[in-house]
C-alpha cells in the first residue's frame, strides 16, 4: 500500500492544472484555484482518502496523458531534488520536462516553494532583469531562500495575501540550532523576510507595504512599529528591516507555511526569504580594524593637500582645525573613523557609530551628514597614532591644528617623536 500511495503522489505531482481539475471533480471536490492548491488539495486526497477508485482514476489520467509519449525515449529517472534552497528550482522549471517522478525521497515542498501568490518564476531563458536588495552589513547572508518574487494581487480587494511554501534542508536546521543565542530566544543564524518595492534599476531597500502582516504556519509574526512622532503634522516613520521568522518555524524537514498580507493600494512590491547570520556592532569593529585602518602616511598625504596653497584662488588655508572630541557622544576618539567619500578631516568615534547603526540604521555621517555606509569606513591611521601620545586633560588634548606655518602639529611640541608636516612638505 506505502508504495503504490508513493506512486500515486509522483503521478499527482506530474499532472497539468486540467488534469488536476478533473481528479478533483471526480471526487466532488472544489476545483477553483491555483495549481499550487489544486496540488495540495490532490496530494492530502491522496493522503487521507486514497480508494481503490480514486488510484485507478489518478492512473488513468496519467496514462491518458503520456500515452502520445510512447514513441519518445523514456523519460530519464527523477532525482530528489536538492532543496538547500528553494530558488534552485526556479531553474530548473524550465528544463525539466514533465515527466513521471519516481523515487520515495522526492521532496514535494520543494516544489510547492516554486510558486508565490500562485505564479510560478520566469523561465531562466527570459531576459528580465530581477529585484536586487541592498547589502545590509549586520547580516551576512548564508542561502537564498526565495529569491525576490513579485507580490501579486489576485482579486481588486484592497488587503491581499500572498503564501509560500517551503522546507529548510537537514543543514539549514543544525546551522540555526547549533548557532549562539544574541539574546534569550534569538538566534543568530536566522530565517528572514525581506520586502521591497519591485524595481529593478537599483539594489533597493526594505519597504513595507500598507497594512502588513506576516503569518507563520500557525501564528503571527511581530513587525518592526512606528517610531513615535513629536512634530505637529509629521506622519511617524516605520523601520523597515528584515523580519526574523525563526522562533515561529519547524526546524525539522516538516514544511513551513508563510503568508505575507498586504495593501493593494497601486504600488509593486516583491518579497524575498533568506538564511543569515546576524553579526554584532563588536564584530563589524572587529573587521573594520583588521582590513580598513588607513596607513598613516596615507592619511598625512590629505593633511598636505588641504593645506596645499591653490594660486587660482584668493583664499588660502593656513590651518585645518581637528578635534579629538567625538560629535556623536561628546567624548574623546577612541577609535577615529570616517567615510573614505568624505571631504573633511574630522572623524567620529567607530565603536559608538557601529552601536547606534546597530540599534536604528541610518549610516550618515555625524560630521557632515553625507551617506557613511560600512563598506565605505575607514579608521584614520594618522589620528590614530597621535591619540596614542596625546594624554591629559588640557586643550591640547582636545584639538589638533595642522598649519603651514609651525613645523609640527600644535599639540606635539610636548611629544616630538610624533610625525610632522614641514613647511617644505606642505608646499610641494
Amino acid at each position: 500500500m506505502a508504495a503504490e500511495l508513493v506512486e500515486a503522489k509522483n503521478m499527482v505531482m506530474s499532472f497539468r492544472v486540467s488534469d488536476l481539475q478533473m481528479l478533483l471533480g471526480f471526487v466532488g471536490r472544489s476545483k477553483s484555484g491555483l495549481k499550487h492548491e489544486l496540488v495540495t488539495r490532490a496530494l492530502q486526497l491522496v493522503q487521507f482518502d486514497c480508494s481503490p477508485e480514486l488510484f485507478k482514476k489518478i492512473k488513468e489520467l496519467y496514462e491518458t496523458r503520456y500515452a502520445k509519449k510512447g514513441a519518445e525515449p523514456g523519460p530519464q529517472p527523477h532525482r530528489p531534488l536538492d532543496p538547500l534552497t528553494v530558488h534552485s528550482a526556479y531553474e530548473r522549471a524550465s528544463a525539466v520536462p514533465r515527466t513521471p517522478l519516481s523515487g520515495p525521497n522526492i521532496d514535494y515542498p520543494v516544489l510547492y516553494g516554486k510558486y508565490l501568490n500562485g505564479l510560478g518564476r520566469l523561465p531562466a531563458k527570459t531576459l528580465k532583469p530581477e529585484v536586487r536588495l541592498v547589502k545590509l552589513p549586520f547580516f551576512n547572508m548564508l542561502d537564498e531562500l526565495l529569491k525576490p518574487t513579485e507580490l501579486v494581487p489576485q482579486n481588486n480587494e484592497k488587503l491581499q495575501e500572498s503564501p509560500c511554501i517551503f522546507a529548510l534542508t537537514p543543514r539549514q536546521v543544525e546551522l540555526i540550532r547549533n548557532s549562539r543565542e544574541l539574546q534569550p530566544g534569538v538566534k543568530a543564524v536566522q530565517v528572514v523576510l525581506r520586502i521591497c518595492y519591485s524595481d529593478t534599476s537599483c539594489p533597493q531597500e526594505d519597504q513595507y507595504p500598507p497594512n502588513i502582516a506576516v503569518k507563520v504556519n500557525h501564528s503571527y509574526c511581530s513587525v518592526p512599529g512606528y517610531y513615535p512622532s513629536n512634530k505637529p503634522g509629521v506622519e511617524p516613520k516605520r523601520p523597515c528591516r528584515p523580519i526574523n521568522l525563526t522562533h515561529l518555524m519547524y526546524l525539522s524537514s516538516a514544511t513551513n507555511r508563510i503568508t505575507v498580507t498586504w495593501g493593494n493600494y497601486g504600488k509593486s512590491y516583491s518579497a524575498a526569504l533568506y538564511l543569515v547570520r546576524q553579526l554584532t556592532s563588536a564584530e563589524l569593529l572587529q573587521r573594520l580594524e583588521t582590513i580598513g585602518v588607513k596607513h598613516p602616511e596615507l592619511c598625512k598625504a590629505l593633511v598636505k593637500e588641504k593645506l596645499r596653497l591653490d594660486p587660482d584662488s584668493e583664499i588660502a588655508t593656513t590651518g585645518v582645525r581637528v578635534s579629538l572630541i567625538c560629535p556623536l557622544v561628546k567624548m574623546r576618539l577612541s577609535v577615529p573613523c570616517r567615510a573614505e567619500t568624505c571631504a573633511h578631516l574630522q572623524c567620529f568615534d567607530a565603536v559608538f557609530y557601529l552601536q547606534m547603526n546597530e540599534k536604528k540604521p541610518t549610516w550618515m555621517c555625524p560630521v557632515c551628514d553625507k551617506p557613511a555606509p560600512y563598506d565605505q569606513l575607514i579608521i584614520d591611521g594618522g589620528l590614530l597614532l597621535l591619540l596614542v601620545h596625546v594624554t591629559g586633560s588640557g586643550p591640547e588634548s582636545s584639538c589638533l591644528l595642522f598649519t603651514c606655518s609651525a613645523r609640527q602639529v600644535l599639540t606635539t611640541e610636548l611629544h616630538p617623536q610624533l610625525p610632522h608636516l614641514t613647511d617644505e612638505e606642505t608646499e610641494a
